[in-house]
């Protein structure tokens, strides 16, 4: 069966995603502002779930078209094909969001896709009523300048919870942002990779996971694995196959520290969870007594900035002690994730590349310094 896809994603990560469905065997793949598009079958489907580092989740594109009058989003809805994917005892609930578009109350779009899809289920399966007692089959709609899009989640859960991190410290890193840090650092198997501010250790533990080839979802479980029009053991083959790739037979090394003792204990349990706690050494360390313990290295930070964790102020100090630590030298490479436009100022010197990524809702710049 061929299925044509959505991922969301945070905006800035659209090509890492777009090469990484690619590598997956994803066809007709296509990047959009903060989405991307592509096909493929139900092994795709299962694969992509498990093995994709940097998608919030994995959506079923039903159809598309433009509505700009209520008639419109109903007939619209009500053409899909929805009863390829939703049986007649199965849950499908509606949300969604609409911007820029003539239809703009939500709840009034929510309930004329939901009659939709009921009317059109009803003429199929003849019944009159529906329980809503199986498996969710989550609808999600984005209208965009009329332009309506009508999806089934097949995640639940957004792909960024990988099952290791059941606890985190303040203010942690998307775990889905952390693994993109690590491929905007061409992260290697031969690399040692540090995080003199680790919190809770997501990149540390990322950065490890990627190396070896660990699929970030392999542990989990995902809404369509639920679903009747999936056959079972395509997820069985998808975790045997990724499970198949592992790769434990690499020189890297990472160190973590942090000042926060409770922090380092959560970061200790999330790598043993995520099954890399040989590959990383963790100790309570002040950044002033930052020191390497490689001739070369790879660091990638994502300090406390005035919006999150500090004020400005000692913000600030804190890039001043980053500049005098993260010393300019032959074989290292530092990467900092800041919302600061100073940031460049008060490191001492300005980053050989720039790359603007969002945490959460805040617009960042990933600083690069690798000359």
């Amino acid at each position: 069966m061929k299925i044509n896809f959505v991922i969301p994603c945070l905006l800035g990560l659209e090509s890492l995603i777009a090469n990484e469905m690619k590598d997956l065997g994803a066809e007709n793949v296509v990047s959009e502002n903060g989405r991307v598009l592509f096909s493929g079958d139900e092994n795709l489907l299962a694969r992509a779930n498990i093995c994709s580092r940097y998608s919030e989740r994995i959506q079923i594109l039903v159809g598309d078209f433009y509505a700009r009058s209520f008639e419109e989003l109903f007939q619209g809805t009500k053409a899909l094909p929805w009863e390829d994917w939703i049986g007649e005892d199965d849950a499908f609930p509606v949300k969604g969001y609409s911007i820029n578009s003539t239809l703009f109350s939500v709840s009034d779009c929510q309930s004329i896709i939901k009659k939709a899809v009921v009317e059109r289920l009803k003429s199929k399966y003849k019944i009159s009523w529906f329980d809503e007692t199986g498996p969710i089959h989550q609808i999600q709609f984005s209208i965009m300048k009329d332009k309506v899009s009508l999806l089934l989640d097949t995640s639940g859960m957004g792909l960024h919870k990988r099952g290791y991190r059941l606890e985190a410290n303040a203010a942690p890193l998307k775990e889905t942002l952390a693994a993109s840090l690590c491929n905007l650092a061409r992260l290697r198997p031969y690399h040692t990779l540090y995080d003199p501010m680790c919190g809770s250790g997501t990149i540390l533990i990322e950065g490890a996971m990627m190396v070896h080839n660990i699929a970030p979802g392999v542990n989990r479980n995902f809404s369509a694995e639920r679903w009747d029009v999936i056959p079972e053991n395509v997820w069985a083959e998808e975790r045997t196959r990724a499970r198949d790739l592992v790769n434990y037979d690499t020189d890297f090394i990472a160190y973590g520290s942090d000042i926060d003792d409770s922090a380092l204990e959560i970061a200790r349990v999330n790598a043993k969870r995520a099954g890399v706690e040989r590959k990383i050494k963790f100790e309570k360390c002040d950044l002033r007594d930052f020191r390497p313990q490689s001739e070369k290295g790879t660091l990638i930070c994502n300090p406390p900035y005035g919006e999150r964790l500090l004020d400005i102020g000692e913000a600030q100090k804190l890039y001043k002690i980053m500049g005098e630590k993260f010393v300019q030298k032959h074989g290292w490479a530092y990467y900092v994730i800041s919302p600061s436009e100073e940031f460049e100022k008060e490191f001492g010197r300005k980053a050989d590349k720039r790359r603007k990524l969002y945490n959460g809702m805040i617009k960042c710049q990933l600083f690069m310094y690798f000359k």
